[in-house]
């Protein structure tokens, strides 16, 4: 965490880098290609690891995705119900964000910033914040993408009365989650702190409903500029009662179709011939703003950075739900499981086994 008034001084300077669809390989939309040759010895143990390692907990899908082609695809675990028996968990399986669905909402702010319908700069349009005294009006829309917008909101998953996230996704604040988190009381001045905050993310969902429509209007825009032209058919992201997305927490689609966000981003928000997102904004996935004083990870808009020699990055969620962007290396790592807090660093180490693999194999 950034103390209030400091200056970060040991972030990395991160030249954002993409890398361009090999010819001949066909886009995703429909249907994945599939890597011509097997999987490198070492890549497949690493991979058994996922699946077998204790240290991990469990691992429900790894999709990896090399030079446009999936190299690894693999399912474990089954899905539990309340009402039914459990059921396997495979390709067709719709799987939980958690939090991944933040780096989408990035994606979707950017289709707004490219046709200055939204200016970053600028004072971000909160109801709650209009009384020209509120300190809190000196919020730009870069501090709520930065989560450093200063609010004083708890993030800690457990069910008790001190963690606001909890409050907000299943407590009073459930109903309209951006306004419960904006009407936090201001903790720090705006860009002094980071704060990792999921209703910072809904405040931030709320400005995008109240520019494109709330409720079906949201959710046909979330489809056509996003899930469709990409192939996501699977993706169906969930609104509070407000009409918002929680864009903090709920996308759901299966592991094949998360992997192909993950190759937008590669791809500098090109698809197919077609800019869904301008270079320059996905570019902003890649720059490091602030570090996590618990994990020393690196934080973008909405996006975690490794700050490794192949440029990772990557959307975070929950209990270990991964979509890692690894430009130098055309790759695309994606991991869906249930692995607790403590055993992150664990999960840190076997991302950083593929991503050796990867390279090792070039």
């Amino acid at each position: 965490m950034v103390p209030e008034g400091a200056t970060v001084t040991d972030l990395p300077l991160i030249t954002p880098t993409f890398a361009t669809q090999p010819k001949g390989v066909a886009w995703p939309t429909a249907q994945w290609p599939r890597a011509t040759s097997g999987v490198p010895v070492g890549l497949e143990r690493v991979v058994d690891a996922a699946f077998s390692s204790p240290e991990l907990a469990t691992t429900h899908a790894v999709v990896i995705v090399h030079g446009g082609r999936v190299l690894v695809e693999r399912y474990g675990g089954a899905r539990a119900f309340f009402d039914r028996p459990a059921e396997p968990i495979d390709a067709a399986t719709p799987l939980l964000s958690w939090s991944m669905a933040k780096s989408m909402l990035h994606m979707i702010v950017g289709t707004l910033v490219d046709e200055h319908r939204l200016d970053p700069d600028r004072p971000a349009p909160v109801p709650e914040w209009s009384d020209p005294a509120d300190p809190r009006r000196e919020i730009r829309v870069r501090d709520l993408l930065a989560m450093r917008d200063g609010l004083d909101f708890h993030e800690a998953y457990e069910f008790n009365d001190t963690s606001d996230v909890i409050a907000m996704l299943y407590g009073d604040g459930q109903d309209d989650m951006a306004g419960y988190t904006a009407r936090r009381p201001p903790a720090h001045r705006p860009d002094t702190v980071f704060n990792y905050s999921s209703g910072t993310t809904n405040i931030l969902s709320r400005v995008v409903a109240d520019l494109v429509g709330r409720g079906d209007d949201y959710r046909a825009y979330l489809k056509d500029r996003l899930f469709a032209p990409i192939g996501m058919a699977s993706a169906e992201p969930t609104l509070d009662p407000s009409g918002v997305w929680v864009a903090s927490s709920y996308v759901h689609a299966c592991a094949l179709d998360f992997a192909k966000f993950g190759l937008l981003y590669l791809r500098g928000g090109e698809w197919d011939g077609r800019q869904l997102v301008s270079r320059e904004w996905a570019s902003t996935a890649q720059v490091p703003l602030s570090r996590d004083e618990e994990s020393g990870h690196l934080y973008s808009w909405q996006w975690w950075l490794d700050g490794d020699a192949y440029g990772t990055y990557w959307a975070s969620g929950y209990a270990g739900q991964r979509i890692e962007v690894v430009p130098t290396l055309d790759a695309v790592i994606v991991r869906f499981g249930e692995t607790t807090e403590e055993k992150y660093p664990a999960l840190d180490r076997w991302h950083h086994d593929v991503i050796d693999c990867l390279a090792r194999g070039r």
